[in-house]
């Protein structure tokens, strides 16, 4: 490839000893971004991910998730029980840029993996540890799954409308952050190495990554006698943002509407009823569930498109809600060119998301489906000399 083609991590070497989510997340990134990555799986069973189903589709033996997160990868068959195997393994380890795993804190430590160990085989190398809640403390040996990450986060109380209890999100955003803030934190390293020429262990959580998450109405908590904030009662997007922020319904739809001046969408919408509240910033957030009932009676007056033509050409933020099919039928979607098709030999044909990143101008795609258990053990093994 030539210069301008090559991606950033051609070249470098990526032993994935994670399963589930958050950390074959973090390795799929390094992935599209050039870096070879060996997935460690035990024979026979495979990444427990290979069975946790969304819905009740499979393609080649697998659950969707899993081809979505696996693919473009290689799979090398490991019984971390078997003296012979992980003498291979850690031969592998030897000749590797990067190492993830996720396992419950203390069983790496109990396999002779750890970071220490790692690093008298190879000290140049970049370890990354993602637990559920850290290496110590009263959660440490919790299970370190999403939902539950969610629940401690305190994120899903952030959710819904006031009264509603708590909301969780739709997807397993607890995973994808840890794995996204893994994959920061390996580059970070990746560089470091490039100059000191050590490696260096990274280490996040879910809980960690969530909390994260949240600096922007933490930092506000903290800021303000630690007095929690309201959601409001109805249409509620934010807790800490005033009307009219929040998602309306409309006669064949929804609207979001986001940070707006009160006049400029009284005028524009023609709503008397917010009248005594245009002069009154204040009011747009003490009155914020009043607001909001007066215009969701508006709203549901019109179509989403009417209101649309009325809302954008004078610059407020708005948007319709869209569900899947709205969005993939979209220009404004199409034209990123954001999903791709990947296969594998045995007909396992799968359409799934592409990277988010783009390259000097270029989305890598990869091409290779989610490999097979083993798949690519005789291979890996006589490369490495295992």
């Amino acid at each position: 490839m030539s210069e301008t083609n090559s991606m950033p991590l051609d070249g470098l070497v990526v032993i994935d000893m994670s399963q589930f989510l958050s950390g074959p997340y973090c390795t799929l990134r390094l992935m599209d971004l050039g870096a070879r990555v060996i997935k460690i799986e035990r024979p026979g069973q495979g990444d427990l991910s290979r069975q946790l189903y969304l819905s009740d589709t499979e393609i080649g033996g697998d659950s969707t998730i899993f081809h979505a997160i696996n693919r473009g990868k290689e799979s090398l068959a490991i019984d971390l029980k078997n003296d012979a195997d992980l003498t291979a393994l850690r031969g592998l380890i030897a000749k590797a840029d990067v190492l993830v795993q996720n396992f419950r804190p203390g069983v790496i430590e109990r396999l002779g993996l750890s970071y220490e160990a790692v690093r008298e085989i190879n000290p140049k190398i970049v370890y990354a540890s993602i637990s559920g809640y850290g290496e110590d403390g009263p959660w440490v040996m919790r299970p370190g799954q999403d939902l539950l990450a969610q629940a401690r986060s305190g994120l899903m109380w952030l959710n819904g409308d006031d009264g509603q209890g708590p909301v969780p999100f739709g997807l397993a955003v607890a995973d994808m952050l840890a794995g996204a803030a893994a994959c920061q934190g390996i580059l970070a390293a990746l560089v470091q190495r490039g100059i000191k020429g050590h490696g260096a262990h990274v280490q996040t959580s879910l809980l960690e990554a969530l909390t994260d998450l949240q600096f922007e109405v933490l930092t506000t908590f903290l800021n303000d006698g630690k007095r929690l904030p309201k959601r409001a009662q109805t249409r509620s997007a934010h807790a800490y943002l005033s009307a009219p922020y929040g998602v309306y319904e409309t006669k064949d739809g929804f609207l979001a509407i986001a940070m707006t001046p009160l006049p400029k969408l009284a005028d524009l919408m023609q709503i008397e009823g917010l009248r005594a509240y245009c002069d009154d910033p204040k009011s747009w957030f003490s009155a914020r569930d009043v607001i909001k009932n007066i215009i969701s009676e508006a709203a549901i007056t019109r179509t989403t498109d009417e209101w649309l033509a009325v809302l954008e050409p004078a610059d407020i933020w708005c948007s319709r809600v869209f569900d899947w099919n709205e969005l993939l039928g979209h220009e404004g979607f199409r034209m990123l060119d954001m999903l791709q098709t990947v296969t594998r030999e045995d007909d396992v044909s799968i359409e799934t998301t592409a990277s988010p990143i783009r390259i000097n101008g270029a989305r890598p795609k990869a091409a290779r489906a989610a490999p097979r258990i083993g798949e690519h053990s005789n291979q890996i093994r006589k490369e490495f000399g295992l």
